[in-house]
């Protein structure tokens, strides 16, 4: 009989301090609103057609960000799942910014 292992997933990161609970709300509400916002800008200051036009263009480079953050921070098992923008936002926060309270912490175990 063989040794079969299930891998565990690690869980979304709970953010600790109110610093980094912040940067991951604003980096939860640019991955959310940043492509509408453009279009609405675009619309208002040139035309309506240019501004579809930029909606489309914008959600695809917003899609193309979202996924080379979500890839560049979550663990190579569990890329295939789905991540919300909070959860990917958690998850950066997490590994690339507050990275330094979660060395301490581990330094303490």
């Amino acid at each position: 009989m063989q040794n079969d292992f299930i891998e565990m997933m690690e869980t979304t990161p709970k953010l600790k301090s109110k610093k980094c609970k912040l940067i991951s709300l604003f980096l939860k509400l640019a991955l959310q609103t940043t492509t509408y916002i453009i279009a609405l800008i675009a619309w208002y200051l040139y035309d309506y057609f240019i501004g579809g036009a930029i909606f489309l263009l914008t959600f695809i480079v917003m899609g193309i960000v979202r996924s080379k953050i979500r890839n560049s921070v979550i663990p190579s098992a569990q890329q295939e799942h789905i991540y919300s923008d909070k959860a990917i936002a958690d998850w950066y926060t997490t590994k690339e910014i507050c990275n330094d309270a979660l060395e301490q912490s581990l330094e303490e175990i």
